[in-house]
């Protein structure tokens, strides 16, 4: 059996760089907005620079941090959300790769402030559960963070009000992934409000879903919403 072999600083940096020129191709972010990060092997952040275009950033664009965020190498400043991402890996050792971006049905919940907490999808019940909804904070203070406390622990993605959306995983491919799921279930529900309103699973479904899901999916209802049908 091969062993997976650990990527290293060069390699992760290709990467964080195809991640941000996907977030942009896919009109999830406008000319210098978003941010991206990924944990080096070292500990340290590797996260892009301030004020660059996502859609052609290069791995000069990139600031490599201490896990305080103190600057190690880079010419650039690192993004102005630094705090938000440190805080997340603070908070989460099982994380490796944060995205943060502007998808527009996405943001469209967040800016209306309505979360994506209602069960419409199994897909999206059974990777992420519901997506809920941060109070809004001024984007680059603590605020953020401190909006961002009551989600981190439980849950993969998170709308930020009247911002973004802001998700997270144990490699980009797994925060970019999030990311796609929750605009394109904005993306559903808006078209579904269209036409008269989501009509959610029941109790009972989502007790299926969970019966099916680890032998189906390889993956358990997050706790949150199973206990959610057993009260």
């Amino acid at each position: 059996m091969s062993r997976k072999i650990a990527k290293g600083r060069l390699a992760l940096s290709s990467d964080l760089a195809r991640a941000c020129h996907l977030v942009h191709e896919r009109g999830m972010v406008a000319a210098t907005d978003g941010n991206a990060s990924i944990r080096l092997p070292n500990g340290n952040i590797l996260v892009t620079g301030s004020g660059v275009r996502k859609g052609n950033l290069t791995r000069n664009d990139l600031v490599e941090v201490t896990p305080e965020g103190r600057k190690i190498k880079g010419k650039r400043k690192p993004s102005t959300e630094l705090g938000m991402h440190l805080y997340i890996y603070r908070e989460r050792p099982d994380v490796r790769a944060v995205l943060h971006a502007h998808p527009v049905y996405a943001t469209g919940f967040a800016v209306a402030r309505i979360a994506l907490d209602k069960p419409i999808l199994p897909e999206l019940i059974v990777t992420l559960g519901v997506v809920p909804l941060a109070q809004y904070a001024t984007p680059s203070t603590e605020d953020v963070s401190e909006s961002l406390a009551p989600f981190v622990k439980t849950f993969d993605a998170v709308l930020l009000a009247n911002h973004g959306v802001v998700t997270y995983g144990r490699d980009l491919d797994d925060a970019f992934n999030k990311l796609d799921k929750v605009e394109q279930a904005a993306r559903i529900s808006f078209v579904a409000r269209m036409l008269g309103g989501e009509r959610t699973l029941t109790n009972e479904d989502i007790r299926k879903l969970a019966q099916v899901s680890p032998a189906s999916y390889q993956k358990h209802i997050p706790e949150i919403l199973w206990d959610a049908t057993k009260t």
